[in-house]
């Protein structure tokens, strides 16, 4: 496989080019961590961050499940000569 497949197989079959993907991908990644930091408070200190990662993981649960990709023919028109091959 190809190092530009590798970077670009997954992001086409869910209709987004690389950079596009590592958008939706970091705004998943940076709740999560914040999500994961209020568990962490919340095991030690139990009176905080009460429903602060339920309530992020049900918000991101939603925003993932209703995402719809976009035809492939699409993401080549976004590229823009793009090329992740050094």
């Amino acid at each position: 496989m190809s190092l530009k497949r590798l970077f670009t197989e997954h992001p086409e079959s869910v209709g987004e080019t690389y950079l596009e993907h590592m958008g939706v991908a970091l705004s998943f990644a940076f709740p999560l961590l914040r999500a994961g930091l209020a568990a962490l408070v919340h095991a030690v200190l139990p009176f905080l961050c009460v429903t602060t990662a339920s309530s992020t993981v049900k918000r991101l649960h939603a925003r993932m499940v209703n995402r719809t990709p976009r035809p492939a023919a699409a993401v080549q028109d976004r590229m823009l000569g793009w090329d992740p091959v050094i």
